[in-house]
């Protein structure tokens, strides 16, 4: 199930603290779960602690509660990405890394306090039932959810549950004015990591991986086997905003463009045991041809392994901006209640040596705002803005400077540029008017679209004068502003933007991003000039 009001396309720096907490996901390391042994003087006086509340307190206490928050207080003195996930969150947490849920199979959103679908999973449980496009979900089992305050979190623990359980849910569609009562058998519902593989041209592929799940090394396996059957020589693999996921996924990934021997990464904790490195087999579907990774602020963990391999060893010409830095290795250990302690036991190297992971030693918070700091430093526009402390300079196998120390700075920088977009556009993201007018023209259209090829709507004008009449009421309902000046400014961001959500919800994502890239995209843009200089890494490699 997935909640899309977040995706939206170049919002600067305020959405930090959800990134950071999205990445506490990480790149976990260890397969198979530990059970916790914790003995000695300090447990035991925990517990003294922890009954003499409950014996002697003079309000009643909650006890579970209580170490509930004892542990994550605890955890607070520890580095940003040790964390704690409690026994009813673990399946919601653990579904975008494993590929897949299980629940009723909706994309959706919260307008004007409602729950409404964006879009059914194809061949999912909503779908066969028949819910469309801008229905409104108004009870669950009995429960009114309309109007109540609801958020993204409630509707996942309303809906979501095991495979075979069922659901009853009451539906109004606008369109009909009816109210429809379905009970609907929950499934798995399988989600692509690779969200995006297509031609750029007569040989440039381009290829989105939005994080790095149980699938993602065969998604990419089979994406690059379609592309190089289409004729690609020549790869743009988009990192950006990708917050990482599983080591195995990244090592095997990496497997299919480097050679032989080459290293992937390293890892060295206080133990030994935790001590480890990857190399490359000599299998690899794309191990000599020009490529380009995308990365931006948001690429971490995963991407971060991904991308530093393929720098160190001269592989790819790395554009964009300087990635998060995560290099902690988290291994989730199992306590006795179903819940979950993810700890850190090592931090990983890049091949050249680099630990790219940034400090945290002014605590979790400032961490936690480190990208709101890089925004008000201008690093995001200035690439000279951005110091490396001489002592974590490092050398790619062809002899280039490379630096540790926080995150992968690109090989070739491109600025943020959200002046473009215009003042007019993201609020009328923010507001979720973009999202009510593509909702409104796809279920006024829909049966026509579909009669078209994606390709050539994607290719064709697409924008009309009514368009925008129509816009500006939207605007107007919600108290924003709308003058034609502005409208001017923003007229190419919010055009390109509404035909590429009504080709996403009418096709797929390869309809969406072949739509995006070309206009808000701008490290796609660069990097198809810079070829050149890919092609002289191949070349110089050893």
């Amino acid at each position: 199930m997935t909640n899309n009001s977040s995706k939206q396309i170049n919002q600067p720096i305020w959405l930090a603290l959800a990134t950071a907490l999205g990445i506490l996901l990480g790149a976990q390391f260890v397969d198979k779960p530990v059970t916790s042994k914790a003995s000695g003087k300090a447990v035991d006086k925990l517990q003294e602690v922890l009954l003499s509340i409950d014996n002697n307190y003079v309000d009643s206490v909650n006890i579970n509660k209580l170490v509930e928050q004892g542990i994550k207080g605890m955890l607070q003195e520890l580095d940003p990405h040790t964390s704690y996930i409690p026994a009813n969150e673990l399946n919601r947490v653990n579904a975008q890394l494993r590929g897949h849920y299980d629940g009723i199979g909706i994309e959706f959103d919260i307008l004007n306090d409602s729950l409404t679908v964006i879009k059914p999973s194809k061949d999912g449980p909503s779908a066969k039932a028949g819910i469309q496009i801008g229905d409104r979900i108004i009870k669950v089992n009995d429960e009114n959810i309309a109007g109540i305050g609801l958020t993204s979190k409630g509707v996942t623990e309303r809906l979501l549950g095991e495979k075979g359980s069922k659901v009853t849910v009451q539906v109004y569609r606008p369109t009909t004015k009816q109210i429809l009562t379905l009970t609907l058998e929950r499934n798995s519902i399988y989600q692509h990591t690779v969200v995006a593989n297509y031609l750029i041209n007569d040989t440039t592929g381009y290829l989105k991986l939005n994080r790095f799940g149980s699938s993602s090394a065969r998604e990419i396996k089979d994406a690059l086997t379609d592309l190089l059957k289409q004729g690609m020589t020549q790869l743009v693999l988009d990192l950006q905003a990708n917050p990482g996921g599983y080591l195995d996924a990244a090592e095997k990934i990496a497997d299919e463009f480097l050679k032989e021997g080459q290293r992937v990464v390293s890892q060295k904790g206080k133990m030994g045991k935790y001590n480890d490195e990857f190399t490359a087999t000599s299998e690899g579907l794309f191990q000599a041809n020009p490529l380009i990774v995308l990365l931006d602020e948001y690429s971490a963990s995963a991407s971060e392994i991904l991308a530093g391999a393929l720098q160190d060893n001269d592989r790819a010409l790395i554009v964009g901006r300087r990635s998060f830095g995560k290099g902690l290795v988290q291994m989730p250990i199992t306590l006795s209640d179903g819940s979950e302690l993810r700890l850190t036991i090592a931090r990983y190297y890049t091949p050249s040596g680099r630990s790219i992971q940034k400090s945290y030693k002014n605590g979790n918070t400032e961490y936690a705002h480190d990208l709101n700091q890089r925004y008000a430093h201008g690093e995001f526009y200035h690439a000279d803005s951005i110091k490396f402390n001489d002592s974590l300079k490092f050398s790619t196998v062809g002899g280039r400077t490379v630096y540790g120390g926080g995150g992968i700075m690109p090989d070739y920088f491109v600025a943020l540029d959200s002046t473009r977009a215009g003042h007019l556009y993201h609020t009328l993201q923010t507001k979720g008017i973009l999202r009510k007018w593509v909702l409104n023209y796809v279920i006024a259209n829909h049966q026509q679209l579909l009669k078209e090829p994606a390709l050539a709507f994607v290719n064709r004008a697409f924008w009309k004068p009514a368009f925008t009449a129509s816009l500006k009421q939207l605007a107007q309902q919600a108290s924003v502003e709308f003058t034609i000046s502005e409208f001017v400014n923003s007229k190419q961001w919010i055009a390109s933007y509404c035909q590429a959500e009504v080709a996403r919800l009418v096709w797929d994502e390869n309809a969406y991003y072949r739509i995006l890239n070309p206009v808000t995209n701008l490290p796609y843009q660069k990097s198809l000039s810079l070829f050149s200089q890919a092609q002289q890494l191949v070349t110089h490699t050893p």
